[in-house]
């Protein structure tokens, strides 16, 4: 256990009230779940200690059902019970959350370039309509000029993300669109135009072109331009 996790969870029981367990005790429970016992054994809420010892279960690949086991011999070994309704709900709910946060961050990047995926763009510019702030951002693209095999590709489209970021070093979303291309949604300001002369200047051969995208009024129409780019990138 690193020392900021457990400082982390430590943090949740007040000094005033850790307990020391018996040395018999603490060398037989699982991994990781020192704390809960502790928190069980002084009489405190465990459900918030239970949410963090979740996550970082979650986040050490330990599954749920391992996760639930490691609970069950705690409590058992500490005061002698199964765990109740609400410390396996934590438990269940921060290890979850955990994993979906994971998920969904593999869902939004391309695993080989490290750019955001075409369904992270389309959230992104959905979220700009909903915000009815079209008319502040625009799509600036970038057409790789290696078509090759795939891992030379993915080279050319990572260093080209590198560039994109550079310049674009703020939060704006730089995703990889179809084969090849990728999109940059870009705050419209006075500079843009500067940005992506400079974005062109740095990357040199490896584009074959780079360009302004205005966003349309409507979102299905900008839906619609979304696909056009990737249909045409191939």
């Amino acid at each position: 256990m690193s020392d900021r996790k457990r400082a982390r969870r430590l943090r949740l029981i007040p000094s005033s009230r850790r307990t020391s367990l018996p040395n018999a005790v603490v060398e037989s429970l699982p991994p990781m779940f020192n704390v809960i016992a502790e928190a069980i054994v002084a009489g405190l809420a465990v459900i918030d200690v239970c949410d963090v010892v979740g996550r970082d279960l979650a986040a050490l690949g330990v599954s749920l059902d391992g996760a639930l086991r490691d609970l069950r011999t705690t409590t058992r070994l500490a005061v002698r019970r199964d765990p109740s309704f609400d410390e396996t709900h934590a438990l269940s709910l921060g290890w979850s959350e955990a994993t979906l946060g994971y998920l969904h961050g593999l869902s939004c990047v391309d695993p080989l370039t490290g750019l955001a995926t075409q369904a992270h763009l389309r959230e992104a510019i959905a979220a700009v309509y909903r915000d009815a702030e079209p008319g502040n951002r625009a799509l600036v693209v970038l057409d790789s000029s290696d078509r090759g095999m795939a891992m030379s590709s993915a080279r050319t489209m990572t260093l080209l993300g590198q560039h994109a970021r550079s310049v674009f070093a703020r939060d704006e979303t730089i995703s990889q669109v179809g084969n090849g291309r990728i999109v940059v949604l870009a705050d419209r300001s006075a500079g843009l135009g500067e940005r992506v002369a400079l974005l062109r200047r740095m990357v040199g051969d490896n584009a074959q072109r780079v360009w302004i995208e205005g966003l349309p009024t409507s979102e299905g129409s900008a839906a619609f331009l979304l696909d056009e780019l990737a249909r045409t990138s191939h």
